[in-house]
């Protein structure tokens, strides 16, 4: 069993795409090839932090499990200001930029020419806007851990901002084409760094931000409510439990395209030469009775549907036959939408009535004597009834 793992966003995100590619990676510790984008976002992220770090003002953090905090005072001297900092140029920022620069995983100097170019335009673009509206950071770069109701993750967080009614921002920078509204919504990675920041600031997080650099455009959400970091919570547990019991098995599917480790996983493996007869015809007796058995799965559906309307037309639920007897029996199951279930739940303050959120837990409030029943009839009226009618063979009553 493997020790659990100190989760960082990158690290869970990578767990569900392959467990086995985070094997390579975290187990393994096997580099992958260097990716033109990702020293692009690298190398920006860098001169923005050399640009924005004069700005720094830092906010009071909690230390210890009592919540004491610290001040001003405690911060070391040379990273308090005071009056208003002023921004490198422009000339400092491009000889930043320039000073940073990696040519690493470009594949033409054309493909390297044309993100050089991007990125110049970029911080420039991004310089003037902070020349117009100054942000007010109390940490840039942060690396922040904390330990999540049992799960111990940590992350680098570009920057925390003051808000203008005292709180706190996450902003993310993203050099990627695309970025809209559901990508705030939607991030795991913010709901990951708000956890963080409540873990370690003591101000409230009140604006999760992403910064779409190609367009200057700052998309803006809600920190997230108890029930969305909850279901994250379950996503995180599940990934850490898969580690600890080192359910490394390949997810196959549209990231192994861009897999540096293809060649060596289980998944892509070749049939050794002395093999590949043998089983060459096992998969062709395989391919003919997966065949047959599709066949035979028809037959017997269209059977069992014959069966039962001649039945329910009849009004019979035992139907002898030569050596058997059919027993015709039903199947009652109810489905509830999940989240409408939370929703009249964290209105009735009963939030933590629901676990895993399964099917038959949810049927289970409804019967639930210590629910208000109220709220049992209205979780009740959100369920919808299926029957299913199927089939069983009595070889015992025949012979009776």
């Amino acid at each position: 069993m493997t020790t659990a793992p100190v989760l960082s966003y990158s690290s869970y995100r990578t767990y569900l795409e392959c467990p086995q590619r985070w094997k390579f990676l975290y187990v393994e510790k096997r580099p992958e090839a260097p990716r033109s984008y990702f020293t692009f976002g690298r190398v920006v992220h860098t001169v923005l932090e050399s640009l924005l770090r004069p700005l720094v003002v830092p906010a009071a953090r909690k230390v210890g499990s009592a919540g004491s905090q610290r001040t001003l005072e405690d911060w070391q001297p040379a990273r308090v200001t005071t009056g208003e900092a002023l921004l490198m140029s422009k000339e400092e920022l491009l000889a930043c930029y320039e000073q940073n620069w990696s040519a690493e995983g470009y594949l033409t100097p054309e493909e390297e020419g044309r993100y050089r170019a991007l990125g110049r335009d970029l911080l420039l673009r991004y310089h003037d806007h902070l020349a117009r509206e100054r942000p007010r950071p109390v940490a840039i770069e942060e690396h922040l851990e904390t330990r999540w109701d049992g799960i111990e993750i940590h992350g680098y967080i570009d920057r925390i901002d003051r808000t203008p009614a005292g709180g706190l921002e996450i902003v993310d920078y993203k050099t990627s084409r695309e970025l809209s509204n559901e990508d705030v919504k939607d991030s795991d990675q913010l709901s990951l760094y708000q956890v963080l920041v409540e873990g370690n600031y003591a101000e409230p997080v009140e604006r999760l931000t992403l910064v779409h650099l190609r367009s200057q455009t700052p998309l803006r959400g809600r920190p997230r409510a108890r029930s969305t970091l909850e279901r994250l919570h379950d996503r995180l547990g599940t990934v850490r439990d898969g580690i600890r019991e080192e359910a490394f098995d390949p997810n196959p599917g549209r990231y192994c395209n861009r897999c540096d480790f293809k060649e060596i996983c289980p998944e892509f493996a070749v049939v050794p030469p002395p093999e590949e007869a043998r089983l060459k015809e096992l998969v062709d007796r395989f391919e003919q009775l997966r065949a047959e058995e599709r066949r035979l799965e028809s037959d017997l559906k269209r059977t069992a549907e014959e069966l039962h309307r001649s039945a329910e037309a009849i009004g019979l639920h035992r139907v002898p036959g030569s050596r058997s007897v059919a027993v015709r029996r039903k199947e009652e199951t109810w489905q509830y939408s999940l989240d409408a279930v939370r929703l009249l739940l964290e209105s009735a303050g009963l939030s933590h009535r629901v676990g895993s959120g399964s099917q038959e837990e949810i049927r289970a409030l409804v019967r639930d004597r210590t629910i208000d029943p109220d709220v049992r009839r209205r979780i009740a009226e959100l369920g919808t009834r299926r029957v299913k009618w199927y089939w069983d063979l009595d070889l015992a009553d025949a012979r009776r």
